[in-house]
């Protein structure tokens, strides 16, 4: 059975920084790569970044490149995304997900994603 658990998430100031960690079950990273979304209210789902199966290439959206960095602990099997400099606009749930290695979806897309976790919030306050 697979299970992915976020964590980390809460109430912070904009300037802030904050780290979720996702912690996988039933998966290995060999064979998933792993993705974070996120959802404001009234918001589709949006593509946050990832972290590929193989090497561990990142990939992330442009409207987050250079505050938020995507890691990964294989022994834990666990994955991390480290936000910097919090905004208002960076309040939502935010989701990791596994997409199978062979996918041939846009990593981007959450409709590629096999698994998801129940997701944590995040609330920014300015």
């Amino acid at each position: 059975q697979v299970q992915l658990g976020e964590s980390g998430g809460g109430l912070v100031q904009a300037g802030d920084s904050l780290r979720l960690s996702c912690a996988a079950s039933g998966i290995t990273f060999s064979s998933y790569s792993m993705g974070w979304f996120r959802q404001a209210p009234g918001k589709e789902r949006e593509f946050v970044g990832a972290i590929s199966w193989n090497v561990g290439s990142t990939y992330y959206a442009d409207s987050v490149k250079g505050r938020f960095t995507i890691s990964r602990d294989i022994a834990k099997n666990t994955v991390y995304l480290q936000i910097y400099n919090l905004k208002p606009e960076d309040a939502a749930v935010y989701y990791c997900a596994a997409r199978a290695a062979t996918s041939t979806t846009p990593i981007t897309r959450a409709g590629g994603y096999d698994y998801w976790g129940q997701g944590t919030q995040v609330t920014v306050s300015s």
